[in-house]
């Protein structure tokens, strides 16, 4: 260990722009055994390690990178998957240049930080290979079923840690394949689909049940979800767009982000998709605009150019360093051939049957607001128009409507739209059911929707328990 003097920062190989442009695969290469060990071994050991204390999971990252170093990888994933249940999932999606990474101690020493988020894909990925990831095994039958609304990463996190302790799991979700956002929000690119589905494999072949196409409001209510099983948990996400209020935003060819990258997913697992099929979510030989700077308009510019679009910008409202998306998305999608435009807002949308162009208005950093950051003014007299056949809002997200969606009056929500909870116990206002995920935080990331998966299943889990204990002492 400690070789950070001597071994310098190496990320997994990328393919060339060009080739990766051309297809939905994944842009690195996976590391081989001596790579891994190699950057595994410039881990200092801090005695405060800050990449853990930074990590939602507090995952024990300097244990398991020197287990790696040492070559001791079946060791190295167990410890691992002890604090994630998809650590696989998250070396792939997870920003660790703001997290573990970004907080790590020979980054601040300028040596550059340990590639941790490339050595926990490698571990997982060299378990799946070799055999290493055990089925799921129930645990003793307890007699009591729950009901898990939502098949994202919360939601499965919760089906995998409860169906282990002997619940009967009951898993619903709208859509027709499970996983949330990470089968149709994040792209292959990023996240290939079969490291999704093999995990949803495995806990449908350890015995959770998996009710796809179902939506609670339409095919039951959260009251008749409640008769039917012992507790339930909220693990829906937040899908609700945020709005743009500019004259002409309404026109053909201005579509959400959400909508557009679901196309893309579904037309990579290989259904027919009649709004890509007839262009409308199709970016092939158009000019295309990205309006929003995190996560999701990255992967909405570089779906674009995949997809063959003549040209692809991003308007952000803030500049480079101020964007909230990855830094390291950034840069692959320049390599790809996105243009981004800083300091730039979306004033109007040009044309009459379908959009034509954006009016831009340039922006200017003013005083830090409430978070910190330096608030984006619109500068006067210096605006432009982009050229446009097709544009993405990609703003974020706010929670859906959920008492009224779920015919749930009672169930409380805060004035940010979120469920709200006793974050003690993580039950909601009604008596066993539980929340877990961006639907009580707000947008987030999928490592923090793991954890809270993971943590609601603690707290449901005593719950549970007491309530058959007050059961068999009534009875």
């Amino acid at each position: 260990m400690l070789s950070f003097p001597l071994v310098e920062q190496d990320y997994p190989e990328k393919r060339a722009a060009a080739a990766r442009a051309a297809d939905f695969a994944e842009i690195s290469r996976a590391y081989q055994v001596a790579k891994a060990e190699e950057q595994s071994s410039r881990c200092s050991q801090c005695g405060v390690p800050y990449c853990s204390t930074h990590c939602p999971l507090h995952n024990h990252i300097p244990d398991w990178l020197r287990l790696t170093a040492e070559g001791r990888l079946r060791e190295a994933y167990e410890l691992s998957n002890a604090t994630s249940t998809m650590p696989e999932i998250c070396g792939r999606i997870c920003p660790q240049d703001r997290l573990c990474e970004g907080n790590c101690v020979i980054e601040f020493s300028g040596h550059g930080a340990v590639t941790i988020g490339s050595v926990e894909k490698f571990i997982t990925d060299t378990a799946w290979e070799e055999g290493w990831v055990e089925p799921l095994t129930p645990g003793p039958a307890r007699g009591q079923s729950i009901g898990i609304i939502g098949a994202g990463p919360a939601g499965l996190t919760v089906a995998d840690l409860m169906r282990t302790r002997g619940y009967e799991v009951h898993v619903y979700d709208r859509h027709d394949r499970m996983g949330g956002l990470l089968t149709y929000g994040i792209p292959g690119f990023k996240l290939e689909k079969p490291v999704v589905m093999r995990r949803v494999d495995r806990l449908a072949a350890g015995g959770v049940v998996f009710h796809p196409n179902f939506e609670v409001g339409r095919d039951a209510s959260l009251e008749e979800l409640r008769q039917r099983h012992d507790a339930v948990v909220v693990a829906t996400g937040v899908y609700k767009p945020r709005a743009i209020k500019a004259p002409g935003v309404g026109a053909a060819g201005v579509v959400e982000s959400l909508d557009y990258l679901t196309a893309s997913n579904r037309k990579g697992f290989g259904d027919e998709v009649a709004a890509f099929d007839d262009g409308t979510l199709n970016a092939a030989g158009k000019n295309v605009v990205v309006i929003g700077g995190g996560d999701t308009a990255m992967d909405c510019v570089r779906t674009a150019i995949r997809q063959g679009a003549a040209s692809v910008r991003c308007l952000y409202r803030r500049d480079r360093a101020n964007m909230p998306g990855s830094q390291r998305e950034v840069k692959n999608a320049e390599e790809e051939g996105v243009e981004f435009v800083w300091l730039s807002a979306p004033e109007a949308f040009h044309g009459s049957d379908a959009v034509a162009g954006v009016q831009v208005t340039k922006m200017r950093l003013g005083e830090p607001d409430a978070s910190g950051r330096r608030a984006p003014e619109a500068d006067p007299g210096a605006g432009f128009r982009v050229d446009a056949d097709l544009v993405i809002k990609a703003l974020g997200f706010d929670p859906e409507e959920l008492p009224r969606l779920f015919d749930a009056p009672e169930l409380s929500v805060t004035r940010w739209g979120t469920v709200r909870v006793d974050h003690k116990t993580m039950m909601t206002s009604l008596d066993g059911v539980f929340a877990a995920g961006d639907i009580v935080r707000g947008a987030s990331l999928v490592v923090w929707a793991v954890r809270d998966g993971r943590d609601v299943s603690d707290r449901m889990h005593q719950w549970l328990k007491a309530k058959a204990s007050a059961e068999k002492v009534a009875a």
